[in-house]
């Protein structure tokens, strides 16, 4: 018999248990339902990237000694340097520059250990294309930027809206920013 109480009242602590876990999921749910939703139509609408975004890398010809840094700090030695050595001048002279972007994990490495800092990273993100060989980008098409579209329009995120002190908090609408 007492095997039997001890399982009854295991029952009823795990049923207690459950219709309080329950209770909580629906109390989150129910909190949910105040928010605004915060879709973004993304074609037309493009969300404002943090300011340490890496995306794809900008390159300065000008600026390039053809050290050979980034080739040697980036974990699968993508960028492809094509340079020959100048013996007037006694200094290398870069002939070509180039990343395949399709193989590329933007880990930021060839633009940190830059000694000229002719590497940068943009904001660009869009690299879709239909053919994987249109990835590799050699030195003029690393040097062009993204000239922006007036018909779209960017969305601030949530981390880039400032608060502002002098208004209460919930006196605020995102307008105000």
């Amino acid at each position: 018999m007492f095997p039997m109480v001890t399982g009854f009242i295991n029952y009823g602590q795990q049923t207690i248990r459950a219709a309080r876990y329950i209770g909580q999921s629906f109390i989150i749910t129910l909190s949910h339902t105040n928010r605004l939703p915060v879709t973004i139509q993304y074609p037309y609408e493009k969300s404002i990237t943090s300011e340490r975004f890496r995306g794809r890398i900008h390159f300065e010809f000008d600026k390039c000694i053809a050290c050979e840094v980034c080739v040697r700090v980036c974990p699968i030695d993508l960028p492809v340097v094509d340079w020959r050595f100048k013996r007037e001048i006694k200094k290398k002279q870069l002939l070509n520059y180039s990343i395949d972007f399709g193989v590329c994990i933007f880990c930021g490495n060839c633009v940190e250990y830059c000694p000229t800092n002719c590497l940068s990273m943009t904001e660009e993100y869009e690299l879709s294309t239909y053919d994987r060989h249109e990835l590799n980008y050699n030195q003029i098409a690393l040097a062009m930027s993204v000239i922006g579209d007036y018909t779209i329009q960017t969305v601030m995120n949530s981390s880039q809206i400032k608060m502002d002190k002098d208004k209460p908090l919930d006196s605020r609408t995102i307008t105000d920013y």
